[in-house]
Formats: C-alpha cells, sequence, structure tokens
C-alpha cells in the first residue's frame, strides 16, 4: 500500500504539473518552468530520503520541506525573471514562512531528540518513501496557486485581490508565530509538563496555530487569482488542500487523539474542548 501510495501523490504532482503549465508560463528548455518546479520539490524529497533511511533519522524532515519551499521559490523566480511585484510580493511571503516554520520544527525535533510521529515508520523502507513523497506533494499543491504567479509571463498591476491576500498573509503568519511562541513558552515551565495549553489564543482555539497556516495560505491564493487562466483555476485548491490536511488528515485529529489518551478523563479538559473553538478563533462558550 505505500508503493501505491508513493505512485499516487506522483500522479496527483504530474496533474497540477499540468494544470499549472496550461498558459503563459515560462520554460526550462522544452519543460514548462511551472512543471520543472513540482518535479524539483519532488526530487529534493527523494535526495535527501535515502541517508535518511540509512541513518534511520527523521532530523531533517520538516526541514527539507521549509528547504523545498524556498529552493522552487527561488528557481521560480531567477529562471521567468519575474519582477512583478505580485510575484515578488507572494516570493517573500512564501520564504519567510518557510524560514520561520522550518527552523521552529527542526529545533523543535533536535530539543526533543526525535520525532514521534517516524518511530513506526523509521525501518519501513515503503513508509519512509511515501513519507517524503507527500512531503513533496504537499510543497507542489500548497504553492500551486502562488507559483502559477511566480512563473507567469502576464503581469497585472497591483490591485484589490493582492491588498486583501496579502493583509490575510499578515493575519495568518501573526497568529501561527504567535500560537507556536505561546506553546513552546509553556512548555518550557516544568510545571507544565503533563498539562494542555489553555492560555493565550489557545483559550480561544483548540488549534489557532493551524488556523494562521490556513489562513495565510488562502492569502497567497488570493493575491494569485487575478493571473490565473483556464485550467490554473483549479490550484485555487490550494488553501482546501491545506485545510483538509491539518484537520482531517494529521494536523488537529492526530494531535486531539493524542490528547484523549492523555487528558481524556480530566474534567478540565472535557470542560475545556465543549467550550473552545475547534479551529477559528472565538470566545470560549459558556459550558452549560
Amino acid at each position: 500500500m505505500s508503493y501505491l501510495g508513493t505512485l499516487a501523490a506522483i500522479a496527483v504532482c504530474a496533474l497540477v504539473a499540468w494544470i499549472g503549465s496550461t498558459t503563459s508560463v515560462a520554460e526550462v528548455g522544452p519543460i514548462p518552468l511551472y512543471a520543472f518546479c513540482c518535479m524539483l520539490a519532488l526530487v529534493i524529497q527523494w535526495i535527501v530520503f535515502i541517508p535518511s533511511f540509512i541513518s534511520k533519522s527523521e532530523y531533517v524532515f520538516d526541514l527539507t520541506g521549509a528547504v523545498t519551499y524556498i529552493t522552487v521559490v527561488i528557481v521560480a523566480m531567477w529562471v521567468s525573471e519575474n519582477t512583478d511585484i505580485r510575484s515578488l510580493i507572494i516570493a517573500s511571503c512564501v520564504i519567510t514562512w518557510s524560514i520561520r516554520l522550518g527552523l521552529f520544527l527542526f529545533l523543535r525535533v533536535v530539543r526533543e531528540k526525535s520525532d514521534k510521529r517516524f518511530r513506526p515508520i523509521r525501518g519501513n523502507f515503503g513508509l519512509f518513501l511515501m513519507t517524503f513523497t507527500l512531503q513533496g506533494l504537499w510543497v507542489v499543491l500548497s504553492l500551486a496557486a502562488g507559483l502559477v504567479a511566480m512563473t507567469s509571463t502576464k503581469a497585472l498591476e497591483p490591485d484589490l485581490f493582492l491588498v486583501i491576500g496579502a493583509i490575510l498573509w499578515v493575519v495568518g503568519f501573526i497568529l501561527e508565530v504567535t500560537a507556536d511562541e505561546q506553546k513552546k513558552k509553556f512548555r518550557k515551565n516544568p510545571a507544565n509538563a503533563d498539562r494542555f495549553i489553555r492560555s493565550g489564543l489557545w483559550r480561544w482555539s483548540q488549534h489557532p496555530n493551524y488556523f494562521g497556516e490556513i489562513t495565510l495560505w488562502t492569502g497567497i491564493a488570493v493575491m494569485a487569482y487575478p493571473i490565473l487562466e483556464g485550467w490554473q483555476f483549479a490550484t485555487l485548491i490550494s488553501p482546501v488542500f491545506v485545510t483538509i490536511l491539518l484537520t482531517r488528515i494529521s494536523g488537529t485529529r492526530m494531535l486531539d487523539n493524542l490528547a484523549r489518551r492523555k487528558w481524556g478523563k480530566d474534567p478540565d479538559y472535557q470542560e475545556y474542548i465543549k467550550t473552545t473553538s475547534k479551529l477559528i478563533p472565538f470566545p470560549p462558550r459558556q459550558n452549560s
């Protein structure tokens, strides 16, 4: 099944590469630049996978994802020679987010000496390969709309979409960074070793950092929207994919399962999940 998952991820990447390359895209020789960037995202994962599997280490997994985003963006901007203000803003937003989140996750793994998500799969070649390939798919799908703008030969003047999208990105980025820092500070306190966080943004949302990430990728898609043509409108799946990934596949689903196993019988935790919004920050509900 793991090999089928890997092949499915490659197939989806190929489909996205074709959709994004349908109109107004720069080229690398005979290959549309958009498709080249999608292939590059996968190749980087596979290169890093080899030493990671040999050493049975996941230390650089999250960092590899961040480096992939940055590399794809730099290649897209450099090859297309795109100096359009919209593309420059999108590229700057993606690189800023990648550096911040990549370092945050990498340092967390170094600090905790392992990533519990990988314990069951470190020695399984197929599952480990699928995991790295899926990370490449994550880069391609989340970046899909923004990559169209960065590889397009079409340039437009700044408009309301650019302004609204940039505001959404800033709001989302601030929410994600603030929530991550609040949780990191909470965990540093030895008194909180066996407690769950319910202060700061976490008082209003069980997963404010994920809401921030969904919001910032929505902002990227909104900024890119005016550049899209024809089949390229399908790349607006970017924020939808991020939402599904973080709320249905991993993210909140995985963390909620872990939390229920740890605090499921704790009355305070039961009250917290009943009165606190799952994702979108809202004032806590009154527990009836």
